[in-house]
């Protein structure tokens, strides 16, 4: 299937899955800031004791805990469809909006920058030439920065989910490694504003910036917003996106440092990798490939607010799961899951984890 072909398929809603792996893989450990695979404890302890007690797990106690974590975490993620499910019905059941209409993308809450951006992407004679005079390009490779939202919209949103934070209402966390943060999803923003959004304006800057890793096909997403601030979250630990594009936009507050740094792309070993400090402005969005290695620096002052969308294209995860590397083993999962469909087949029907 062309990427036309699938772009022509994004208002038909296909039914999306995950990746098996989903359980097993990319398990963070935040007290030694490393992900691993966890299939059973006798793999685990193979492929990750030696590297754990360099890194100061060395005692039994330690270990049990960091097993405890483990266990906990896959049980959240067995759990985690069901679970959503029912906190975003209980959101929409009872919590009242302060802001309503900041769910629904309007226009006005764009700027003028975006939309002339997204104007020549949508014209004849469009190319990437052109659309790179329109766009400031990153000193690491192929991040684009460009202006997102008006700083009025920020502020409204930003009250829109304090308020929601300070609510009873049931709380997800984004991922692993964000404590603190919204599950747009679950706040009800997909429908009448992140799909939108991704369609109509990010989809014709993707198609022509990122071709080659699905920028052009891109058909489904994930949204959260990450918290950081001085007792709680302060920086971000060096990862890559489970997407094939990532747009990450500051909305607030207040804050000194912070800055985001980009290595090179997850397939490099870390070794030889140097980082390139990217800073990050309120209201502007960095653009950039998922599989490009990047973390953030902890704020020193204030409170942070990011608006994070994962964007993925079936096309290419169909061929080979960003998570495991393996050909996918698909598994039912709500909403957009992780972005994989059954266009594509056939698909590896083998799912063994071991």
């Amino acid at each position: 299937m062309s990427c036309e072909d699938m772009a022509a398929e994004v208002g038909r809603k296909p039914q999306f899955y995950m990746c098996s792996c989903f359980t097993t893989n990319n398990i963070f450990l935040d007290d030694y800031k490393l992900h691993v695979r966890f299939v059973s404890e006798h793999q685990f302890r193979l492929d990750y004791q030696t590297q754990l007690t360099r890194l100061g797990c060395v005692t039994d106690q330690q270990y049990e805990e960091v097993l405890d974590k483990i266990h906990k975490e896959v049980d959240r993620r067995r759990q985690l469809c069901v679970v959503s499910a029912d906190r975003a019905a209980v959101i929409q059941r009872t919590y009242r909006p302060l802001h309503p209409h900041v769910y629904h993308l309007q226009e006005a809450f764009l700027t003028p920058q975006l939309k002339q951006i997204v104007e020549y992407c949508r014209s004849s004679s469009a190319d990437k030439e052109g659309l790179m005079e329109l766009l400031e390009e990153e000193p690491a490779p192929r991040v684009y920065r460009f202006p997102v939202f008006q700083k009025s919209f920020c502020e409204e949103l930003m009250e829109e989910l304090e308020h929601f934070e300070q609510s009873s209402a049931p709380k997800g966390r984004p991922n692993t490694m964000n404590h603190y943060g919204i599950l747009l999803n679950e706040l009800g923003f997909d429908e009448g504003f992140i799909t939108p959004l991704r369609e109509h304006y990010l989809h014709p800057v993707t198609s022509l910036l990122y071709p080659d890793c699905g920028g052009c096909c891109l058909d489904s997403h994930k949204a959260f917003v990450v918290k950081y601030d001085m007792n709680e979250d302060l920086d971000l630990s060096y990862h890559y996106d489970n997407a094939e594009v990532t747009l990450n936009v500051s909305l607030g507050k207040e804050f000194t440092d912070g800055n985001l740094y980009f290595g090179d792309m997850r397939q490099v070993p870390v070794c030889e990798t140097e980082c390139t400090e990217v800073e990050h402005k309120v209201t502007e969005g960095l653009l950039h490939r998922g599989q490009h290695m990047h973390g953030a620096l902890p704020i020193s002052f204030g409170q942070r607010w990011n608006i994070i969308i994962w964007m993925r294209a079936s096309q290419e995860r169909n061929k080979l799961c960003p998570m495991c590397n393996k050909s996918p083993c698909l598994v039912e999962g709500d909403g957009f899951a992780d972005g994989f469909t059954k266009h594509e087949a056939p698909l590896n029907t083998s799912c063994a984890l071991a």
